[in-house]
């Protein structure tokens, strides 16, 4: 128990909640309502397919491909960097981290380069977070706002887009100014894909969870094509779903339904996301992480935008701000010689710096 605790504390937190929530608005059949079960069912089916592309070595045989060879030191960290900020588009910001964090302190190690460990993966986790804002499906705040408000692709890309640009151009400027030298990158042992034909069906299950997210397709067909494909063609894929994510949503959205019901809550959280959503969003992010945030206080407001870039951007800041981070924290506490205190002052310095100037662009 104590082991799921560590392991799970979003989930027990999110379940503790709920649970003392239903003791001010006690459970009834409007408590399933509460549930937003499009959502639940699009994040499984995202996370399915996502794990059966890994499990094929889908990702890391594209980043041995693109680090191979004579490389300039810079443009290897880049590289490092921009992966899971781009992958993270669309397999998910803590996908994205699972993959490529380890991948990069494996090749530090080899190249001799772990010095560099903890700005590299310090940047890769604030260009997951920040990369994953991009798209409806990067984070599962986002896949929550856009189903919620019932959003087009349209209306996503003008909110999200710029932020976006912005994000790329600092983190290819910080991996500029770090120190630069010609190395040789080799691999000891090149990966291969494996069943080339499950990746052909994989990610004809992907573009189909896509358009059911761009509800082009019913979500419930979606749902049961990708659950009978995997239990047909790959059923140990199903292990590698993160059911706690799912429990937690649960818990969430039991929690800020009942909270919504609550006259003296709804009246504090509604005086204070009206006039600033944006604020709200991410000091609230702070204290529970954007993902909580967004299915919380989208209760009090339909300020689509501004839930929208405030989750996003709380996602930078604390270590909790975004629960993929305490991935990243949790690969690098696992290293021999590992200097947590020093992790976390970097990290905070770097997400605050990132915070900072991408608040002031909203007012620019």
């Amino acid at each position: 128990m104590i082991e799921f605790i560590k392991k799970e504390k979003v989930l027990c937190i999110a379940a503790i909640c709920a649970f003392i929530s239903m003791i001010f608005v006690p459970p009834s059949m409007e408590t399933l309502s509460f549930i937003d079960v499009r959502v639940l069912a699009l994040l499984f089916c995202l996370m399915a397919v996502i794990a059966g592309l890994k499990q094929c070595n889908v990702f890391i045989v594209f980043a041995q491909r693109l680090l191979s060879g004579r490389k300039q030191l810079r443009v290897f960290f880049l590289i490092l960097v921009l992966l899971p900020f781009f992958s993270s588009m669309f397999i998910t910001n803590d996908v994205a981290l699972i993959t490529f964090v380890p991948f990069a302190i494996l090749v530090l190690d080899m190249i001799d380069r772990k010095q560099y460990l903890i700005p590299i993966i310090t940047l890769q986790t604030i260009a997951a977070n920040l990369g994953s804002m991009a798209t409806p499906f990067g984070n599962p705040q986002n896949l929550f706002l856009y189903t919620k408000y019932g959003l087009t692709i349209g209306d996503f890309f003008s909110i999200m887009g710029k932020f976006t640009f912005l994000a790329l151009v600092l983190l290819i400027v910080c991996c500029m100014l770090m120190k630069n030298e010609t190395l040789e990158v080799s691999f000891p042992e090149k990966v291969h894909m494996i069943k080339p034909k499950d990746v052909i069906l994989f990610v004809v299950l992907f573009i189909l969870s896509l358009l059911s997210v761009l509800h082009i397709l019913p979500y419930q067909a979606v749902f049961l094509i990708v659950v009978v494909t995997m239990l047909l063609v790959s059923p140990v894929v199903l292990k590698d779903v993160d059911y706690a994510l799912l429990l937690t949503f649960v818990c969430f959205f039991i929690f800020s339904g009942n909270i919504g019901k609550i006259d003296w809550m709804q009246e504090f959280l509604g005086s204070c996301i009206k006039d600033y959503a944006i604020p709200t969003a991410i000091a609230s992010s702070q204290v529970i992480s954007n993902v909580p945030s967004a299915v919380l206080l989208s209760s009090f407001t339909n300020q689509a935008s501004g839930l929208l870039i405030g989750t996003n951007l709380g996602g930078l800041g604390t270590l909790i701000a975004s629960l993929a981070s305490l991935i990243s924290f949790k690969f690098y506490a696992n290293e021999p010689h590992a200097d947590t205190g020093k992790y976390l002052k970097v990290f905070t310095g770097y997400n605050l710096i990132f915070l900072l100037i991408l608040i002031i662009f909203i007012f620019i």
